[in-house]
């Protein structure tokens, strides 16, 4: 299988870090869609935001452990950067956290995947405007091409019936989170940090979990219930191990070691891992409509990226932007 991975990417083979790297572009995607998983397991089990609370906390404790150190070694940078912090904890961790989980109480997880899908898309056509980035007529059809594969998903297939109707509330929800993780992906690339990935992550984390407790305990009032079950706490410690800690160091590992154009092949697996995980897990098994959205949301990110590294690469000190 090795040997299958390294000649799929057209890479020679070297050590045990790039065997391990190539065998990440596989799985790192499953670790993704464990999040998908979780927003449909959740309801009845925690609410949205005390989930997303539980979450960023547990990530933010074990990156107390790896980045704790120089956090308090630069303590002034962290002042410096607190508004900051707050607003993409605010952008990464509340919105585009509680938010796909709220969604994910009246929308499928094949439908959250792929609207999640159009992210790189999103970011790349904001690029242009906020940060001043060629636009080719290439990536442009992709823009088209990616979003009318959201629009076949959304109307099941029914374009020429679309309407405000058309959208579930949860596919509502769903499109606002993936709308934040755009801008804050924009604003990471845009504004620099004198902390090492890691510390900034950590930074931003923090910020996020100061703007969940206030919005955590504000749900609570207005559903007037604290509903969290033994299950509940359990697929919080997913959300934070697996679309979480794992999925960000296994996609620093893979950028560093294989670079951004070659990890970026994680983005076309990932619809495909949340299909498979819904049928198997969730018993939701992919529609016709999906396929064919999903197709052309597949082909709009890879004409969109195949030309340049639209990833962030770790060693400009840039956090990955694949943390949904």
């Amino acid at each position: 299988m090795g040997y299958f991975l390294m000649n799929s990417l057209d890479l020679p083979q070297t050590n045990w870090r790039l065997k391990a790297a190539l065998i990440l572009v596989w799985t790192t995607p499953a670790f993704w869609t464990m999040n998908y998983y979780v927003a449909r397991k959740a309801p009845g089990e925690i609410e949205p935001h005390m989930l997303a609370l539980l979450r960023w906390s547990l990530v933010g404790l074990a990156l107390l452990f790896m980045a704790g150190v120089e956090i308090r070694q630069r303590w002034p940078l962290t002042r410096e950067e607190v508004v900051d912090a707050l607003i993409m904890g605010a952008l990464g961790m509340w919105i585009c956290g509680a938010f796909v989980y709220i969604g994910g109480q009246t929308t499928s997880a094949v439908n959250i995947g792929l609207l999640y899908a159009l992210s790189p898309v999103m970011i790349a056509a904001v690029s242009v405007w906020a940060l001043g980035e060629s636009f080719s007529v290439r990536q442009a059809l992709g823009v088209v091409m990616a979003l009318l594969g959201m629009v076949w998903i959304v109307s099941q297939g029914r374009p020429e019936r679309i309407s405000p109707d058309t959208f579930s509330v949860g596919d509502l929800w769903v499109l606002a989170a993936a709308t934040s993780w755009t801008v804050y992906s924009i604003r990471l690339k845009a504004r620099k940090s004198r902390f090492s990935p890691m510390g900034r992550l950590l930074v931003m984390t923090l910020g996020g979990v100061l703007v969940l407790l206030p919005m955590t305990a504000l749900e609570a009032v207005l559903l007037d219930s604290w509903n969290l079950t033994g299950q509940g706490l359990w697929l919080a410690v997913i959300a934070a191990v697996f679309p979480g800690l794992l999925a960000y160091l296994s996609y620093s590992f893979m950028q560093r070691e294989l670079g951004a154009a070659k990890t970026a092949m994680v983005l076309y697996l990932g619809p495909l891992y949340t299909g498979v995980m819904s049928w198997l897990l969730l018993n939701e098994p992919p529609q016709l409509f999906h396929l064919v959205g999903g197709i052309g949301i597949l082909l709009g990110i890879y004409l969109v990226t195949a030309s340049r590294d639209a990833l962030p690469n770790q060693s400009s000190g840039q956090v990955p932007t694949r943390l949904p």
